[in-house]
């Protein structure tokens, strides 16, 4: 699929597009790896900064999630209706405490939301080792049956 020349959006906004479309009708699942950067300007007919200017904007809006050496890869942000949900960020808890009472935790909430942060970051890389493992194990089962 090249970029449309009916389309008046340029070429990386229409790439994002079609990734967003595919995981919102489920052909790409959460926790799946995305195509290369080399495999979308293929696909799309696009060069590398435009593949990677469309991964940017996925990104941003939490549909995608990159590791560093990994790739990229499907958030979970698709509800049970295969609608786009919005990402859960953690809010901390509005205190309505006077200056007499005392706070209800006496630990600071940016320590809570860095460690859930790092939590997430580790569970994503993790999920990154197993897609790989996976391929692995396919491919030495495609070598050992061909």
């Amino acid at each position: 699929m090249t970029p449309s020349t009916h389309d008046a959006r340029p070429p990386y906004q229409q790439a994002a597009e079609a990734i967003r479309s595919e995981i919102k009708a489920g052909k790409l699942k959460p926790g799946e790896q995305l195509p290369s950067h080399r495999e979308l300007q293929e696909r799309f007919g696009i060069a590398n900064m435009t593949a990677r200017s469309a991964l940017r904007v996925l990104r941003e809006e939490g549909l995608i999630y990159t590791v560093q050496g990994r790739g990229s890869y499907v958030a979970d942000v698709i509800g049970p209706g295969g609608e786009l949900i919005e990402p859960k960020r953690y809010t901390p808890p509005q205190t309505t405490a006077g200056p007499s009472e005392a706070p209800a935790s006496t630990e600071p909430t940016g320590t809570i939301t860095e460690a859930l942060l790092e939590v997430r970051d580790q569970l994503r890389t993790l999920n990154a080792e197993v897609q790989t493992l996976k391929r692995e194990v396919a491919e030495l089962k495609a070598q050992q049956h061909p």
